[in-house]
């Protein structure tokens, strides 16, 4: 069964970038809006437990397997932990780095002015 928990109000988003962080069920959380949509992802670094969503957004860099050919996107939807600068897709939840590595995502709806994350 899934259940919805009202987050903010959606005046309460200054504009794209900006985040919401709050607790469902006992695990923080932050819901950011980016490109006119929202998406929600724990507050939780997996590498160290670091407060993930308290970070930057960044673009990411890549590089192929030999660690050579820098590329840099430069869409600001990477969320960068500030404790060691891991940093994660605000739409997936997955590292740019590397996509074994993901922090929990949930599903978010917009109803009536009001953002709800969806478990």
């Amino acid at each position: 069964m899934t259940e919805r928990y009202a987050v903010a109000d959606v005046d309460e988003f200054s504009g794209d970038g900006s985040r919401v962080i709050t607790e469902v069920e006992g695990q923080e959380i932050a819901v950011f809006r980016h490109e006119g949509e929202y998406h929600a992802l724990a507050n939780y670094c997996i590498h160290q437990a670091g407060p993930l969503c308290e970070g930057a957004l960044s673009g990411s860099i890549t590089t192929d397997d030999d660690g050579w050919d820098w590329a840099y996107d430069d869409e600001e939807r990477y969320v960068v932990c500030p404790w060691h600068g891991w940093m994660f897709d605000i739409e997936t939840g997955r590292s740019p780095k590397d996509e074994r590595y993901a922090v929990p995502t949930y599903d978010v709806e917009v109803e009536d002015g009001t953002v709800y994350a969806v478990r």
